[in-house]
């Protein structure tokens, strides 16, 4: 059973939507530098990011709040 979440702005997004309109707007390289982790900055792929961001809640939390920011802003 699906429970409403109306004060949860990111319910129902999954976090490779969430990447993938990060990187689509900054790219990698500008990602990386916005928020340094290594994942965005060695070789990064989609699949390792990912698997890294649901294993560090820091980073998820981070990667989570620059979407919300865009989305605000209307930029994604």
């Amino acid at each position: 059973m699906t429970q409403e979440q109306p004060n949860n702005p990111l319910h129902g997004v999954r976090l490779d939507t969430i990447l993938n309109a990060l990187v689509d707007h900054f790219g990698w390289v500008a990602l990386g530098k916005i928020i340094r982790i290594n994942c965005f900055n060695n070789n990064p792929t989609m699949n390792s990011s990912l698997k890294f961001l649901r294993k560090t809640d820091w980073a998820r939390k981070q990667v989570e709040e620059l979407y919300l920011e865009l989305k605000r802003d209307g930029l994604v």
